[in-house]
């Protein structure tokens, strides 16, 4: 059995907010204003909350507020605590009337990989309503924007999610044929005289791809910039340069011909494409449902 909390030595809660709020803008004012509340209000919560404390918070008197040692040792802990209720009150809203499944992806992944498989979801769950959400930029999981993300992660999840392996990536060059490079296939260096498309988001990429040739620390004399895969894999269809993909998302353009590899050079062995959730959403019916159709969909095409 849990020990029963003292909840006599919690601090008021609503202060709380105020604290944070103040301590974040170095204001009252703003802080009233954010919280919609009056300028005696926000200094009567950061009052009682020095008063409980036994310490003062704010060094007053100066045209902007200060933060005394206190307070900055405070101020994260009240942050992340504050954080923490928000997110795990908005999973509990929403898996208790759960009538839209929210799924964060890339917009490179919904565009060019899952939306086409979506038919074939309806077919077997025609009840399930799904709500893409998408972010050109690469991006963790947000629990408390969606119920669940597909993701590529290069490192560990935190502990406090829950993760479904989808399948490995790899990173490998493309090319239209319009763009002149021959009929030969270039070698790692050779493929450094071409213009390289890089995604700003995923800078990490060409320098992981040339490292794993022997060419580290690699100059790019020809690089053109852009801000997402999607649009790296548009500027490779058009011939303006060389992009790097990580994962299956230029398949048919490859069968096509639209699309051709210019260099054998590929890289293996690194991250992982997967699905996240939230460990307390992870049993939850439709989310089950969801990850475990696109898992065996992943394995059947």
């Amino acid at each position: 059995m849990s020990k029963a909390l003292s909840t006599n030595k919690l601090p008021p809660l609503k202060s709380l907010r105020g604290f944070e709020a103040a301590a974040r803008l170095l204001s009252f004012r703003k802080a009233a204003q954010e919280l919609n509340l009056t300028h005696p209000a926000i200094s009567h919560q950061i009052q009682a909350l020095e008063e409980n404390l036994q310490t003062p918070l704010f060094e007053r008197g100066g045209r902007q507020l200060v933060l005394t040692a206190a307070a900055k040792r405070y101020y994260p802990m009240v942050r992340e605590t504050l954080e923490l209720l928000i997110n795990h009150s908005e999973i509990i809203r929403r898996s208790s009337h759960l009538e839209q499944l929210k799924v964060q992806s890339y917009v490179t992944t919904s565009i060019r990989w899952l939306a086409q498989r979506l038919s074939r979801f309806r077919v077997q769950h025609p009840k399930l309503s799904l709500q893409l959400v998408s972010s050109v930029h690469e991006q963790g999981f947000d629990p408390s924007n969606a119920d669940l993300a597909i993701i590529f992660s290069l490192d560990k999840l935190p502990s406090n999610l829950h993760w479904t392996p989808l399948f490995k990536p790899t990173l490998f060059p493309v090319c239209s044929p319009k763009l002149a490079i021959g009929d030969r296939t270039l070698s790692a260096q050779q493929l450094r005289e071409h213009p390289l498309i890089s995604v700003t988001t995923e800078v990490w990429q060409w320098s992981h791809w040339f490292d794993a040739a022997n060419i580290p620390n690699a100059n790019y004399p020809h690089l053109i910039s852009t801000d997402s895969s999607a649009m790296a894999i548009e500027m490779a269809l058009d011939g303006e340069g060389i992009a790097l993909i990580n994962g299956p998302f230029v398949d048919k353009d490859l069968i096509a011909g639209r699309l051709i590899v210019p260099s054998a050079h590929q890289l293996e062995n690194f991250g992982e494409w997967g699905i996240a959730c939230s460990l307390e959403q992870s049993e939850h019916p439709q989310i089950k449902a969801f990850s475990q159709w696109l898992v065996q969909d992943v394995s059947d095409y």
